[in-house]
Parts: C-alpha cells; sequence; structure tokens
C-alpha cells in the first residue's frame, strides 16, 4: 500500500520567516514603549532629587540666617543680666540680620513679617548672658506634590557669644595739669589750684596716705562737656562695661593701672617685690644722693662782749661757736638760732682794751650757712618700712620728710639718642631686676633744692634756693607725685571706679610720656620681675597683654622740673646738657619704650585728646588704625568702647 505525502509550500514559509526576522530587526517605537512604562518612577525619582536640592539649599541658608540673627542679637544687648529676658533692641536687631539673610517667600516658602504673624525665628538668652536662637521654615514640594509628598519643615538651632580670650589689661593715663581743661580746649584752663590730703584708701607706701598735696581746679561747663580727666574716669569705666558684657563666664581679665606726669607712683609695686631693687635697702652705708643743701657754719647776725675777764685759764678758754654739718643745730621752731655763749683769748689789744685774757662774748645768729650740692642721704629708713627720715635740709629742729611713693632712676648712657630692642639701657629694659648702680631710690621732693650754680653757698634761705617740695613749685607742677600704680588683678567694676574717682586721681604737673610707658610696659611684661601678675590662669594659654596709652598732648619735660630723672639742669641724666632738645631726647626713650613692649607681644593701643594723633602715638601703637584720637568727651569713651569691642571677638558657638 503506498504512502501519501504532504506537499510543501516553500514560498509560504519564507514570507513568514522573514514577517518575524523584521519584527525582531525592527526597533522603531520600543523607547516610547519603554518610556511610557518607567515614566512614574522615573518622576518620582527625579523629583525627589529636586525637592531635597531644594530642602537642602534651604537650610543651609537659614543656617546662616540664624547664625546672623544672633550674632546681632548679641552685638546689640543693651542687658547682660542672664536672669532677665532677651532686651528690645537685641530682639528687633536679631530678627532684621535674619530677614536680611533669609527673605520672606524665599524659595517658595511661606511669607512673612517682622511686625505682624508668626515670624520663622525666635532669639532668647542664655543663661551664660549669650543669645540663642532657633529658626523653622515650612518648604512647599514641587514635583512630589505629584506623589501625595507633604510639605516638609526645616528647623535649625544656633547660638552666639563673645569669646573673648584671658587677658591682661594695663592703663598708662596721662594725669597732668592739662587734663583738667575740656577736651578741644586750649591746654591752659588759668583755673588754679587746690590742696587735699592724700587717702589711705589709695595704697602706696608707708608716708603717702594723709601727706598734702595740689592739683589742678577741673573746669567744666554746661550740657556735656566736662573736663579731660573726668572723661577719662568715664571712659575707662565704659571699657570695663563693654568688656564685661563680652566677657564668658569663664573669661579672666586682670587690669592695672600707671598714672603719670613727670613721674610716677611705683615704692609699693617694687617694695611688694623686692626691697633690694632699691638703693638704701643695704642700710645707712647705701645712701642715695640728692641735688640738695647742707650746713657749714652758724649764719652770724650780732656779736656782742664783755671787757671784763672772765678769769679763764687760755687752756680752759674755747670757741665752741664754729658748727660742722655733723653737728646737731640748735635751732628754735621759727629757724632762728639760740644765741651761742663762747669764749676767745684775747693775746693783743683792741675792744677790750687788754691783752692775754679770756673773755665771753654771745653770738646771736639765724639759722646756717647753707652749702648747695649733691649729697649723700640715709634713705634706709624709707625703703625698710619706715614712714619718715630726719630731714636735715631744714633749719628747724626735728623736721622730718616723708617719701610719697615715686622714684628717681639712674641713665647708663646720658644722650643717647638711639635704641634697638636687643640691647636695651637697664632704665628702658621691662625685664630689668636692678642690682648696684642701677637700682632705684626714692623721689624726695623735699630735700631736692633749687640753685643758681653749683657749689653754691648761701646765708640762709634766698629767694631763688628753695626746696622742689616748696608749695609754690607744687601748684606750678614743677614736681608732682601722683596716684599709687595699680598692679594687675582681678578688678570689680567698684574697684575701677574707686580708682579712677579717688581723690587723688586728680591732674597735676609736666607731661613726660616715656616714664609712663615704661613703667606700663614693666608691670606687665612677661619676663620681667612683675611676670608673676600676667602669667596664664591655670590650664589655660597665656594671656592677652594690652596697653591702653591715653594722653591730652604732646612730649612737655622741663629741665627745672624735678622728674623721675632728678633734676635735669642738674643731673643731666637725659640730656646731657642739651637742654633744648630736651622733648627730643624724651621722645627717643618714649618710642624706645613702646617698641620694647611690642616686643614682647604687648598690644599697644594709644588715645589722644587733640585733633590728630601725633607721629609718636602712631609710632608707639602696634598699628596706625590702633593710634586712636578725639576733640570730646563722648568721644573718649567711644575710643575706649571701640578698643574693647576689638579685644573681644564675636562668633558663633558650635
Amino acid at each position: 500500500m503506498g504512502r501519501i505525502k504532504a506537499k510543501s509550500n516553500p514560498g509560504r514559509n519564507t514570507a513568514r520567516a522573514g514577517l518575524l526576522t523584521r519584527l525582531a530587526r525592527d526597533r522603531r517605537g520600543n523607547t516610547l514603549a519603554m518610556m511610557a512604562a518607567f515614566l512614574i518612577p522615573l518622576s518620582a525619582l527625579a523629583g525627589s532629587a529636586v525637592d531635597i536640592a531644594r530642602l537642602y539649599v534651604v537650610k543651609v541658608r537659614l543656617q546662616q540666617a540664624c547664625d546672623a540673627g544672633v550674632l546681632a542679637g548679641r552685638k546689640f544687648m543693651t542687658d547682660s543680666n542672664p536672669s532677665t529676658p532677651l532686651d528690645a533692641t537685641s530682639v528687633k536687631q536679631a530678627k532684621a540680620f535674619f530677614a536680611n539673610n533669609f527673605p520672606s517667600g524665599w524659595m517658595g516658602t511661606k511669607a512673612f513679617s517682622a511686625t505682624s504673624g508668626p515670624f520663622p525665628f525666635t532669639a532668647t538668652k542664655t543663661s551664660g548672658s549669650q543669645v540663642a536662637g532657633t529658626a523653622a521654615i515650612t518648604v512647599p514640594m514641587t514635583i512630589m506634590k505629584m506623589f501625595a509628598m507633604a510639605d516638609s519643615t526645616i528647623t535649625v538651632t544656633c547660638q552666639a557669644r563673645y569669646d573673648v580670650a584671658d587677658t591682661d589689661v594695663m592703663f598708662v593715663l596721662d594725669t597732668t595739669a592739662s587734663m583738667a581743661c575740656l577736651p578741644g580746649g586750649a591746654d591752659s584752663c588759668g583755673t588754679g589750684t587746690y590742696s587735699y590730703k592724700r587717702p589711705a584708701t589709695s595704697g602706696g607706701v608707708p608716708g603717702y596716705a594723709g601727706t598734702t598735696a595740689y592739683a589742678t581746679n577741673e573746669l567744666t561747663s554746661n550740657g556735656s562737656n566736662v573736663s579731660r580727666i573726668d572723661a577719662l574716669r568715664k571712659a575707662v569705666l565704659s571699657f570695663y562695661d563693654t568688656f564685661a558684657a563680652n566677657a564668658d563666664p569663664s573669661t579672666h581679665v586682670r587690669y592695672g593701672f600707671v598714672t603719670y606726669s613727670s613721674s610716677t607712683n611705683v615704692g609699693q609695686a617694687i617694695l611688694d617685690k623686692s626691697r633690694s631693687y632699691l638703693v638704701g635697702s643695704l642700710g645707712p652705708s647705701d645712701p642715695a644722693s640728692y641735688q640738695s643743701r647742707r650746713p657749714i657754719r652758724d649764719y652770724e647776725i650780732s656779736n656782742t662782749g664783755s671787757d671784763t675777764p672772765n678769769n679763764k685759764s687760755q687752756a680752759n678758754c674755747t670757741a665752741p661757736g664754729t658748727r660742722t654739718p655733723s653737728a646737731a643745730l640748735t635751732y628754735d621752731s621759727s629757724g632762728r638760732a639760740t644765741k651761742v655763749n663762747y669764749d676767745v683769748w684775747v693775746t693783743t689789744g683792741g675792744y677790750w682794751n687788754t691783752t692775754s685774757a679770756c673773755y665771753t662774748r654771745a653770738k646771736g645768729t639765724f639759722g646756717p650757712v647753707w652749702e648747695y650740692k649733691k649729697l649723700p642721704f640715709d634713705v634706709s629708713a624709707l625703703v625698710n618700712g619706715g614712714t619718715s627720715m630726719p630731714d636735715t635740709t631744714e633749719a628747724v629742729p626735728g623736721t622730718k620728710t616723708q617719701w610719697l611713693g615715686c622714684i628717681e632712676t639712674p641713665v647708663d648712657n646720658p644722650g643717647q639718642t638711639t635704641f634697638t630692642t636687643t640691647n636695651l639701657p637697664s632704665e628702658l629694659n621691662p625685664d630689668l631686676k636692678p642690682s648696684g648702680a642701677a637700682r632705684w631710690w626714692p623721689h624726695l621732693q623735699d630735700i631736692e633744692y633749687r640753685r643758681t650754680a653749683t657749689p653754691d653757698t648761701r646765708n640762709g634761705d634766698d629767694t631763688d634756693h628753695y626746696s622742689m617740695g616748696s608749695s609754690s613749685l607744687l601748684q606750678s607742677g614743677y614736681v608732682a607725685c601722683g596716684k599709687p600704680a595699680k598692679r594687675l588683678g582681678v578688678m570689680a567694676r567698684s574697684d575701677v571706679y574707686n580708682y579712677v574717682y579717688a581723690t587723688d586721681f586728680v591732674p597735676q604737673g609736666g607731661t613726660y610720656h616715656d616714664v609712663g610707658m615704661i613703667w606700663g610696659s614693666r608691670l606687665i611684661s612677661p619676663s620681667g620681675p612683675w611676670a608673676d601678675d600676667t602669667t596664664a590662669w591655670p590650664g589655660r594659654p597665656a594671656p592677652n597683654r594690652v596697653i591702653v596709652f591715653m594722653t591730652d598732648g604732646v612730649m612737655a619735660p622741663n629741665s627745672n622740673s624735678y622728674s623721675m630723672y632728678g633734676y635735669e639742669d642738674y643731673d643731666k641724666r637725659v640730656a646731657n646738657g642739651d637742654t633744648s632738645n630736651l622733648t627730643n631726647y624724651h621722645n627717643y626713650r618714649f618710642l624706645a619704650a613702646c617698641a620694647a613692649a611690642k616686643a614682647r607681644n604687648i598690644d599697644v593701643w594709644t588715645v589722644a585728646i587733640a585733633s590728630s594723633a601725633s607721629t609718636q602715638l602712631q609710632t608707639c601703637a602696634t598699628t596706625v588704625n590702633q593710634a586712636l584720637y578725639t576733640t570730646t568727651g563722648d568721644g573718649l569713651s567711644a575710643a575706649f568702647t571701640s578698643i574693647a569691642q576689638h579685644l573681644a571677638m564675636l562668633r558663633i558657638s558650635k
């Protein structure tokens, strides 16, 4: 039986295979289908990226605005009492700075107003008297709205603080006579002087309290005009208040004061550290020298005798009327000597009309004949804690003199005009621990005398030969010894107030800038005798060290004044006889003292009550921008406040 076979159709099969092949190879339209399939997840992915980026940008900007707000709030804080709410001024400024950095409606956020409705930023005072803030803003979704994602609220926090490093501030303050005048006015007020008793509350050496001093009457006028020195008192307190408001509770701040004129009162500061720094500390055999006077014989005003012999033998006939400086004087309380009876042997004819006999004469004297020159004095009683020592320059018996606390200094090289910070003479070296000839000694105005020649001998007192401690010279400012210096230490506001408003914080004397800067630098030097006063607090870095030097004028030394350098006309320690250029010599020393301070990383600011800062004050300051000046009392407070603000660094707490 035969098998039936199916017939194939080659043409038809080939056509079918070609269609499938073409479909497999033809990809047109595939992308559209795929995009349609992936559109939803792709939209979600892109939308989340866009909105997350928007959230990040908003958060960064919100944090910046929050920081700006608390910085402004802290800067403008007027009440630092931690128990009271943040004051209105601070809140207002905080909101304003926030709004300036995060504009209302930015990036589609909800609009707000600083004066009405909810505000996205809140500032509060912390327990440490700083400013903290919280900012919250709702960010609407854009693309993610299609996926029903809710709007997102971003919240940030911030805190600002004034970060004041441990700081030591030494105020070097001009208290010369011109400080009695008005700021912006003439340097000579014509107000006269007054006397006062130096107070015990000011401290100082044992002989300071209770002594009589003179000061220039301060000039005041209506309105806000006050004397320069009263403006200075207010400026110092403004500095203190600004610094106190900006400091954290953990910040350590110490203050010191040096007032200066032609001298400065640092005696007790020296005694506190070491009596060995002073001449006289070794006892009577260690005298100090002064331009002074001594009696060499009696000033005889009468001589009477008897023509009757006294029946004394020649061996017993003596003449005790001649005195020497070492002999005890016998003057009464007015300075008149008691009548001296003495014997004389007459061997020839004469007034008594006889020969070879002893007669008694009566010599009337009135004070001694004085010799004026540089003389040694035993000052050991003063240097070793006594309140006074005998004043042998006075004819009145029992007269004593007291040390007020100012000092004299030797000078290594009189007439020196160039100085280097690496090789300073002893009198300019802030780190000097003096010994031998480099030691200081008491400034004693009562035993320092004017004269017209050297040596000079005069019968009794003369109109141009008188003590530098005379009231006329004290009132005219040729000699001045001001308020005792205050070593660096922690001071409450009341302590600062009591210092600048004390009875003896008054204007008197001439302007010697170098005197103030030398001792201001010494008392704050981190490597000098008083280094312990400015050492770092336990566990803390070294403090910032700052000198605020304030004056109302230019250097004005006088060769006839009794200053820290003695009496220039006689001692020639500064100008070495070239008194026509005395001011320049003192300026050289002033700038050398400034350079010495800066070489020890002491930040120097100068402030002048003047129409400009002098070249010397600009050079003295650490930078030219730190040489400030003003012609008003309010301007002086503003200058001191700006220094305090500069020293306080405002920052964001992390």
